[in-house]
């Protein structure tokens, strides 16, 4: 864990450092990706069925391409109460949160007599990638699915790897709450190069969404143009600010609410206590002993964790934006007014009583955030990476003899004349 302090000489090379170090993976997949995505896309389903039987070690004819409607019914029909109440009570602030997102559409007629507009249109078919193994959250199916169907996509096909041909029933009873209509047993790079190509099986999709490892994301890189992706996803990160006032176990546990999702998460700690900041550290330790993940988690405190100590909170704000992390946790006395200095920043949880871990399940927002200072530039999961808009232009003769002849300069300055004979052939006589 790095240790900074903003008043050492070395502190602005140190938290450079911290900023531009690399943390996805460095696993060179491009290439291996590339074939695979080809391969698919020459052989459809043969290449499905015999990529699954090498990496997942199932054979597809045997366990079955897709997983049953009745199956995931099932599952869903198994759970314990509560965990269904709580998958319920998550899909439905999931999706009144979306619902608001909807844009609407407008148009208006200027004051050159020219009717403008545009139109929002969900895509036809929106395809879901569900990690498997080490991430398997029925949750992410809730988050990725549940805009879809607010965004009035018509057709969600989910793909999972799973392992040995089995299936998580969580996930499945995820999908049956959320509306998935398709829910395959394929997964990894072919997954994504299926619902972008299409196979015999499996109909291409417009967008593909979903986090997944280094060949998920980048099969998703190389496809980009061939379908829509939301982002390309790396490792999850948390910085939390916070004060004294703070109880050092909550704070820890904020922490590790991000650590323990893999050795290459991050978990940062800006404050302007230096006892705090110890008994931090010291909690953080006390909580890996006994964590059920502390493997995990401790690999990725050890290896990416970081605490700053700053003369004010104010010296938080600059270092935020720099970081531009996925989840932001503002746990102080008075968070709006730190907060609307911050520009860069996935998600940001306001106060004390505001765990990231409440946004990762209940509290409606997108849990699919930009990560690697990706908040820079883009936004989390939303209604909108569903849909489309498509603007409309409509003039009468009047409005073509107020606008038209500026068109006619701009096209012949451009040397295209017949953009301008397009227009100027309308404009003759009149």
């Amino acid at each position: 864990m790095i240790r900074l302090d903003a008043r050492d000489p070395g502190f602005a090379d140190a938290f450079s450092a911290l900023v531009d170090a690399r943390r996805e993976a460095d696993e060179d997949v491009a290439q291996a990706v590339a074939a695979i995505v080809a391969r698919v896309k020459a052989e459809g389903d043969a290449a499905l069925h015999e990529l699954t039987l090498r990496f997942d070690r199932h054979d597809l004819d045997v366990t079955g391409w897709q997983v049953p409607r009745a199956e995931r019914r099932a599952a869903l029909e198994s759970l314990a109460p509560d965990l269904r109440d709580a998958l319920e009570l998550a899909a439905s602030r999931i999706a009144d949160y979306h619902a608001r997102q909807k844009p609407e559409d407008g148009e208006r007629t200027d004051a050159a007599g020219v009717r403008l507009g545009a139109r929002w249109r969900a895509v036809d078919a929106a395809g879901l990638y569900v990690p498997g193994g080490r991430a398997a959250y029925p949750s992410s199916v809730l988050m990725n699915a549940i805009p879809a169907k607010v965004a009035g996509v018509g057709r969600l096909a989910m793909v999972t790897p799973t392992p040995g041909g089995e299936t998580n029933p969580l996930v499945l009873a995820a999908a049956e709450i959320a509306g998935v209509d398709e829910v395959w047993r394929v997964g990894g790079a072919q997954a994504i190069a299926a619902l972008a190509w299409g196979t015999g099986r499996i109909a291409r999709t417009d967008v593909v969404v979903g986090p997944g490892n280094a060949w998920v994301a980048e099969a998703k890189r190389q496809l980009y143009g061939v379908v829509g992706i939301d982002m390309v996803a790396g490792p999850s990160e948390i910085v939390v600010v916070a004060d004294a006032a703070n109880d050092p176990r909550w704070t820890a546990a904020d922490l590790l609410s991000q650590a323990e999702h893999d050795p290459t998460s991050q978990s940062i700690l800006l404050t302007d206590d230096a006892t705090f900041a110890d008994a931090v550290a010291e909690a953080v330790e006390d909580q890996l002993n006994v964590l059920r993940t502390g493997a995990t988690a401790r690999e990725s405190w050890a290896a990416n964790g970081a605490i700053l100590i700053l003369p004010t909170l104010d010296h938080a704000i600059p270092l935020i934006d720099r970081l531009a992390p996925e989840h932001l946790q503002l746990a102080i006395d008075d968070p709006d007014t730190l907060f609307a200095r911050v520009r860069h920043a996935g998600s940001v949880f306001l106060g004390r009583h505001t765990p990231e871990a409440v946004g990762d399940y209940v509290a409606g927002p997108n849990h699919v955030l930009p990560t690697g200072r990706r908040a820079r530039f883009a936004s989390g999961l939303s209604v909108l990476d569903f849909m489309k808009r498509t603007s409309f232009i409509a003039l009468d003769a009047a409005a073509l003899d107020r606008i038209g002849p500026a068109a006619v300069a701009l096209a012949e300055a451009e040397g295209l004349p017949a953009h301008a004979a397009s227009v100027a052939i309308r404009l003759g006589g009149r």
